[in-house]
C-alpha cells in the first residue's frame, strides 16, 4: 500500500554523507521532531531529476524554510557517493539534505518503488513531494509519471506550504 496522508514513516535506514564518510541514520531520527519537505527521484544525475526537479528545490530552499519548514531532504535509490557528488555538482550541498535509499527498502517500505528493471535501471522510487511533520505525512503528491516534476516540485510544493 502507498504511504498516504495521515501515515506515520516506516523505519527505515538511510545513508547519509557525514563529516568521516558515510552514515547510517534511522528515519525516525532524521525526522523526529522537526518539519522536513521530502522529495523523491528516481536517480541522481537522471534527466527529469538533474535539469527540472532539484535545481527548483536549490533555488527555493530559502523560500521553503521561511514557510515553517526545518529542512529540506531528497531521497533516491542511489549510493550516498553518487547522491553526494550530485548535490555537489548542482550547488545542493548546504541547501538540501541527501539520503540515500540505496537498496530501495525506504521506497519499498512506503509502497513508491518503481520497477525500471526492463529499462535496465533497477528497482528506483516514484517521483513525490511530502511535507513530513515529526515522522507524520501530512501531504504528498506523487507523479502519475515519474518522467515529469508538477505536482511534486518546488513551486507545487511551495504553493502548499
Amino acid at each position: 500500500m502507498t504511504i498516504k496522508a495521515g501515515d506515520k514513516l516506516p523505519d527505515a535506514t538511510f545513508t547519509i554523507m557525514g563529516a568521516n564518510g558515510p552514515e547510517p541514520i534511522n528515519s525516525g531520527d532524521y525526522f523526529k521532531g522537526r518539519k522536513v519537505l521530502l522529495f523523491s527521484v528516481p536517480g541522481a544525475f537522471t534527466p527529469t531529476c538533474h535539469n527540472t526537479h532539484l535545481p527548483g528545490f536549490v533555488a527555493k530552499a530559502e523560500a521553503i524554510k521561511a514557510r515553517g519548514v526545518d529542512a529540506v531532504a531528497v531521497v533516491a535509490v542511489n549510493d550516498i557517493f553518487a547522491l553526494d557528488a550530485w548535490l555537489a555538482a548542482s550547488g545542493a550541498k548546504g541547501k538540501v539534505d541527501g539520503l540515500a535509499d540505496g537498496s530501495a527498502a525506504f521506497a519499498k517500505a512506503t509502497g513508491t518503488e518503481l520497477d525500471l528493471v526492463a529499462a535496465g535501471l533497477g528497482v528506483r522510487s516514484k517521483r513525490y513531494a511530502a511535507l513530513i511533520d515529526d515522522g507524520v505525512v501530512r501531504w504528498i503528491d506523487i507523479e502519475d509519471n515519474s518522467s515529469a516534476a508538477t505536482v511534486s516540485s518546488a513551486e507545487a510544493a511551495l504553493e502548499k506550504l
